[in-house]
């Protein structure tokens, strides 16, 4: 578990020194409108986080407790597309310190613990797997929110 907390803390960090370089236009910028802006992009990483965090602690005494959420239903409820830049990237990094707080904090006997996430049909994973899973979903919008513009970059220089 140290290994996956120090990844999540690169992520963090990743965000943090990258968020607030671009512009306000580019931050609200949508490539078309089935897409999320890269503020609904962190806004969702916060809707995700908070229902990690409570299938964490959830999961630790209420064995397949079913925690799941709409993730466009939310992000539109939100509206993080509005949110003032600096708020959503202070809630993003506090809810991702808090749930790497919760994560050293998970006894190594509750690891095996279970949580239910499926939406219309039960779907158990280990809170271990959670945290994996939690992870790897932060890789993938963290490389989508910046990693693109990178490789687009790139493109342009050839």
């Amino acid at each position: 578990m140290e290994e996956l907390i120090k990844e999540i803390k690169q992520q963090l960090f990743i965000v943090e020194n990258q968020f607030l370089n671009y512009t306000e236009t580019e931050l609200f910028h949508k490539e078309n409108p089935e897409k999320w802006s890269k503020k609904e992009i962190l806004g969702h990483l916060i809707d995700s986080a908070q229902n990690n965090i409570r299938r964490i602690v959830v999961g630790q005494y209420k064995e397949g407790e079913n925690i799941v959420y709409e993730q466009n239903i939310w992000v539109n409820a939100a509206d993080y597309q509005h949110y003032l830049s600096k708020d959503l990237l202070d809630l993003f990094l506090l809810l991702n310190k808090h749930f790497c707080i919760l994560l050293e904090n998970l006894p190594k006997e509750n690891y095996k613990s279970i949580t239910n996430w499926g939406k219309t049909t039960p779907e158990l994973v280990s809170l271990k797997f959670v945290a994996q899973d939690y992870l790897k979903h932060l890789d993938h919008h963290v490389n989508q929110m910046f990693l693109d513009d990178y490789n687009k970059t790139l493109a342009e220089l050839k």
